[in-house]
């Protein structure tokens, strides 16, 4: 197959996600991967006022094997200016794609680009798939356009061949905005079984960052958003009496340079551990480090409604207790007794963290996701995409 993905993430610099598994994987079987993604970050580019198109060619974040080949069309880099530019750019290199590379398949995980490749996907008689990883309109940092967004998605879904989703809670969300109930199903978020093993030895990072055996490591991995609630726990280290608790950070984002400030402010330099970014094949190792795994996200906060982050899995597969505030979608997809603990507020997480029964627990998460192995999903995603062609 040659499988067309559009998406408005930066595809090389961001943690990898579903779609990288994914792809990845098919690479690797023999299909060929193209990406039409965005320059998320375009703001910290100092190139200029103009970005122009690019191509990377071979391009794998997870298996060296793979090949992938992403175009990022170039914008104007002005405030809202840059979605007007990008949408044309996009529209262009989509068209070019179909004429080019001819697809046999287009999959996307946007919302202007995917909508855009939905309606060329139409015109040109090619199956198009939507695939949602979260609820995307939430993120468009202008809370005014973010009704627009949720018009747009509304849109793509209407003009889908398919809608995937990665949990039952976003499958339901999306039957609500108008996806045909059979044509919408349900494809778990995937483990790589053999690089996320319980089995790691997890002593080496302790050592180099300064942990004691005695000590309670909290981990968390990922984009720092301002929600999602990691600088409330930071804080909450610094108030009160956890001197045997430590947190580490692995990863950057937004609120990275506020638990900086927050370091400083409570003297926290050997209990707050801040990694920055770090090699995804590294991570195995900072997780088997940690002895409780952290999603303390606001629970009101409407883009953590609907979904399960696949760091999420990756925690379990590492027979790790996974401490998360009541989010719906985490509830949804795992229930009680599955290697989750619920606490209500994002402030009481530093306080359950000690209480945690970690290897009975994390055990009961090991067990729950033995059955998400990537090949699995691979299979599954792969068959209905030749489903959906033939």
């Amino acid at each position: 197959m040659n499988i067309l993905v559009v998406q408005e993430s930066d595809w090389i610099q961001r943690n990898p996600h579903q779609q990288h598994h994914l792809m990845e994987r098919l690479s690797l079987r023999g299909h060929k991967i193209r990406v039409i993604d965005y320059e998320i970050d375009w703001r910290s580019n100092d190139e200029g006022i103009i970005s122009k198109r690019k191509v990377f060619e071979n391009v794998h974040k997870i298996h060296e094997e793979a090949s992938i080949d992403v175009v990022r069309p170039g914008l104007i880099k002005i405030p809202v200016l840059n979605y007007f530019s990008w949408t044309w750019t996009s529209w262009r290199e989509i068209n070019r794609q179909i004429k080019e590379f001819k697809p046999d398949v287009i999959v996307g995980f946007g919302l202007i680009n995917t909508y855009i490749a939905a309606r060329a996907a139409k015109k040109h008689n090619i199956p198009f798939v939507y695939y949602l990883i979260d609820v995307l309109y939430t993120l468009i940092p202008e809370k005014s356009l973010q009704f627009i967004g949720k018009q747009v998605k509304k849109g793509i879904i209407k003009k889908s061949n398919m809608v995937i989703t990665i949990n039952k809670q976003l499958s339901e969300f999306v039957v609500g905005l108008g996806a045909d109930e059979e044509n919408t199903i349900v494809i778990d978020a995937g483990i790589d079984l053999e690089r996320f093993d319980p089995k790691i030895d997890g002593s080496i990072i302790r050592k180099e960052y300064g942990i004691k055996d005695d000590e309670l490591l909290l981990f968390f991995m990922g984009w720092i958003y301002h929600f999602a609630g990691i600088k409330e726990v930071a804080e909450e280290l610094g108030k009160g009496n956890n001197e045997n608790i430590k947190l580490m950070v692995v990863g950057d984002g937004d609120a990275y340079s506020d638990l900086e400030e927050i370091r400083e402010k409570y003297q926290l330099h050997e209990k707050l551990i801040l990694t920055g970014k770090q090699p995804y094949n590294t991570i195995p190792e900072f997780i088997a480090a940690a002895d409780v795994c952290i999603l303390p996200a606001y629970p009101d906060e409407i883009i953590m409604q609907d979904i399960v982050p696949i760091k999420v899995y990756e925690y379990m597969a590492m027979g790790k207790p996974v401490l998360t505030t009541e989010l719906p979608g985490i509830i949804s997809e795992f229930g009680n007794d599955k290697g989750i603990v619920y606490v209500e507020k994002t402030e009481n997480v530093v306080f359950h963290a000690s209480e945690i029964n970690i290897k009975e627990i994390g055990e009961k998460g090991l067990l729950f996701v033995r059955n998400n192995d990537w090949n699995k999903i691979t299979d599954k995603f792969e068959t209905e995409m030749l489903r959906l062609i033939n």
